[in-house]
């Protein structure tokens, strides 16, 4: 289902149309959305992303331009989580506060990897398959694991200042 509040800009794929969940939040032009994935209201999916089968983006996550997100990849944006209020009754959105998370440019995210809330991933960082990421993630650190941990850095990456050599 696609509510009629969702902002989809020119060339947004949404594959099988019919088997998404998709309300309230933004898809960028030119990005494309799996089978099965939902995206809550107040999210926000950039330009040239791909979003795919299985993920979960809840309210409060921003992903910006050219991002990727793998198989079965789910955000969280409550640290603590409860069915019932501090009396017993049923918690309502009045009860608890978003906590966002952001996944910058050029980012990409391995199948079902866990996202905590409050998360940066940082411009061209790679999350490994599987990973459960705690902490922010620096721009083009390769991070994998539980908890997921630096273990190198993206090829990719803008190469170090190169310093001149003085000659002696």
């Amino acid at each position: 289902m696609i509510s009629p509040d969702v902002v989809l800009e020119p060339g947004v794929v949404v594959h099988h149309a019919d088997l998404v969940n998709l309300y309230g939040c933004r898809i960028g032009a030119g990005s494309r959305i799996g089978a099965f994935v939902e995206i809550q209201k107040n999210a926000v999916v950039g330009r040239n992303c791909k979003v795919s089968s299985h993920s979960f983006l809840c309210e409060g996550v921003t992903l910006e331009d050219g991002v990727f997100v793998g198989h079965g990849v789910m955000f969280s944006n409550d640290r603590h989580p409860r069915a019932l209020t501090a009396d017993g009754s049923l918690q309502t959105d009045d009860d608890w506060t978003v906590i966002a998370t952001h996944v910058r440019r050029g980012a990409s995210i391995g199948s079902n990897a866990t996202i905590l809330p409050g998360i940066v991933i940082g411009e061209g960082a790679l999350v490994g398959a599987g990973a459960v990421v705690t902490r922010d993630v620096p721009a083009f650190a390769i991070v994998a694991g539980v908890p997921a941990r630096p273990i190198g850095r993206n090829a990719e990456a803008p190469r170090e200042p190169a310093y001149p050599r003085i000659a002696r």
